[in-house]
């Protein structure tokens, strides 16, 4: 499965924002690497140059690769509705991402991990693909052979207090139910979506 590999401190770093997750290196370096890291006579970035920066976020913090981006953008482009918003609940319909924000896996590269291992279903079936969009009112829980693995139930045991409105989790059953696609409000990420459409739209 194609996903990036490369150091997540550094690209965390050069956006300014911990993207990956919680970061130790990101807390102490919360500057751009380089030399000039630190220097307030970085060259001002051109228009072109932050679109391409704010499509790069998006694709690091979902843990997508250009294709399957690009393929989430063209389908946005001919769904009804505002493009950019249409693109960013495509990306939180994705079914790592879903196991990610119910607290299934502590990451999203967890997620993928989970998913592709065979330890997630939806509406009681075995569904492996990463990339699977969530349909509102679909199931998704932890497969029941998978229940008692350890890096699930620590990651539930510690899920994090924040609680998501179109989704809702059901502890007994380690399952939680898609309610419907978020609304731009509700999705935290600090990504500006419009400069995405703008890139795509040259």
């Amino acid at each position: 499965m194609a996903r990036y590999r490369g150091p997540k401190s550094k690209i965390a770093r050069k956006f300014g924002e911990p993207i990956f997750g919680p970061d130790k290196v990101f807390e102490h370096k919360n500057y751009p690497p380089g030399m000039h890291g630190l220097s307030s006579k970085r060259r001002k970035k051109s228009e072109y140059g932050l679109q391409l920066r704010e499509k790069q976020k998006a694709k690091y913090t979902y843990g997508i690769l250009e294709r399957q981006f690009r393929g989430l953008f063209h389908r946005a482009q001919a769904s009804k509705g505002v493009t950019g918003e249409v693109l960013l609940q495509l990306l939180e319909s994705r079914l790592d991402n879903v196991v990610f924000r119910l607290g299934i896996a502590k990451t999203r590269a967890a997620a993928r991990q989970f998913v592709s291992h065979k330890h997630i279903v939806v509406n009681g079936n075995v569904v492996n693909i990463p990339s699977y969009l969530v349909k509102p009112g679909d199931v998704i829980g932890v497969r029941e052979k998978s229940k008692a693995m350890e890096e699930i139930t620590d990651s539930l045991h510690s899920r994090r207090s924040t609680r998501y409105e179109w989704l809702e989790w059901a502890n007994d059953q380690m399952a939680g139910k898609f309610l419907n696609r978020p609304e731009r409000a509700e999705i935290p990420e600090n990504i500006k979506e419009q400069l995405i459409v703008e890139l795509y739209s040259k």
